[in-house]
């Protein structure tokens, strides 16, 4: 069973995708995301396959959750340094989970 401390343990932050870019190096259909998570965790990179929902026009400037302190990720020829949260739909295809309202902080961290 998780504790308390465990959950205290990921630093999970509100990020916007400043960058989309096609990922066709991936197994899975993918983005590469770069993510603003603010002056303190600044500019990350992520792989996320979120073809299936969403164009990077969509993506540009959205507001997302990511984990910002788990270790760098080979992905390929990518390197991803952070995981951008979401759930599956009815095929498993990925749904981000992101802030319900534009005014959230970029950098705040959940609690």
């Amino acid at each position: 069973m998780a504790t308390i401390d465990d959950f205290n343990a990921l630093d999970i932050r509100v990020g916007k995708i400043v960058e989309v870019e096609d990922f066709p190096e991936a197994r899975k259909p993918s983005y590469k995301l770069t993510i603003d998570f603010g002056p303190e965790i600044g500019i990350k990179h992520s792989s996320a396959q979120l073809v299936k929902h969403y164009t990077k026009e969509e993506l540009k400037n959205k507001l997302v959750l990511g984990v910002v302190n788990f270790p760098p990720r080979q992905i390929g020829p990518f390197i991803s340094e952070s995981l951008t949260l979401g759930v599956p739909d009815e095929n498993h295809d990925c749904i981000l989970i992101a802030p319900d309202k534009a005014t959230a902080v970029v950098g705040g961290k959940l609690y």
